[in-house]
C-alpha cells in the first residue's frame, strides 16, 4: 500500500459524467442524481484499511443525510485482476455487511476516477445543486492506528464523518464553504499498467 493523499480538484469543476454498473446489476449514471440538492462521491473499496476505518460512519452518515435528500453513490476503481478482493462479487457482500445504502459501481476500466482526478481510497467529493464542486477531500481527521504491516487497529479513534457533515450542513443551509478543506488520506488507488495518472 502507499499511503496517497487525494489530488484536491479545483472547486467549482462540474461533475463529470460516469454510467456504470451496480452491485445490483443495474446501471447507473450521473444524471440519476439529477433530482438530489447535493451530490457525494466517493471514491471506496473493500480491502483498504482506511476505507474499512470509516466504513460504520460512512453508512450511518449516508443513510442520515439521505433523508434530506443528499445523494451519494461509492466507486471502487481498482484493478480487481491484482486485487481480486476489490472484485464485484465481493462489492456485493461489502455492501451487504457494511449495510451502505448508496449505489456502489465498480469502474471496471477506471475511466471515471481518472477524469474526477481520484487518487486514493477514500476520496470525497461533493456536488452543490448546479452540480459544482464544493468540498472534496476527507471524512475526518481520524485514521487507523498501524500496528504492523498489513495490520491495523480500527478500536480508537473512531470516525464520525465530521468534516463532511459539516460541509453538507453549510450546503444544505444554503451557504458557501469558507474554511480550509483538508485532503484525504489512503490507500492509493490500484492502477492498471500504463492507466497511471501523470501528475
Amino acid at each position: 500500500m502507499a499511503l496517497t493523499e487525494s489530488v484536491m480538484l479545483a472547486l467549482g469543476t462540474s461533475a463529470p459524467d460516469f454510467s456504470l454498473p451496480s452491485t445490483e446489476g443495474h446501471i447507473v449514471s450521473l444524471d440519476d442524481f439529477k433530482h438530489k440538492k447535493l451530490l457525494v462521491v466517493i471514491f471506496m473499496c473493500n480491502h483498504c484499511p482506511y476505507v474499512k476505518h470509516i466504513a460504520t460512519a460512512l453508512a450511518q452518515v449516508a443513510s442520515e443525510y439521505s433523508a434530506k435528500n443528499v445523494g451519494f453513490v461509492g466507486i471502487s476503481s481498482n484493478d480487481v485482476e491484482a486485487y481480486p478482493e476489490d472484485s464485484l462479487e465481493k462489492m456485493k457482500q461489502e455492501k451487504i455487511e457494511r449495510e451502505y445504502t448508496f449505489p456502489y459501481l465498480l469502474d471496471e476500466t477506471q475511466e471515471v476516477a481518472l477524469v474526477y482526478n481520484a487518487a486514493c481510497t477514500p476520496d470525497f467529493f461533493v456536488f452543490d445543486e448546479n452540480r459544482a464542486l464544493a468540498y472534496r477531500g476527507q471524512f475526518d481527521d481520524t485514521r487507523p492506528s498501524r500496528i504492523a504491516s498489513g495490520q491495523y487497529d480500527f478500536s480508537g479513534n473512531l470516525a464520525s464523518g465530521s468534516d463532511l457533515k459539516a460541509a453538507l450542513d453549510t450546503l444544505l443551509a444554503g451557504n458557501d464553504l469558507t474554511g480550509t478543506q483538508y485532503p484525504a488520506m489512503g490507500c492509493n488507488i490500484k492502477w492498471k499498467p500504463g492507466n497511471e495518472p501523470i501528475n
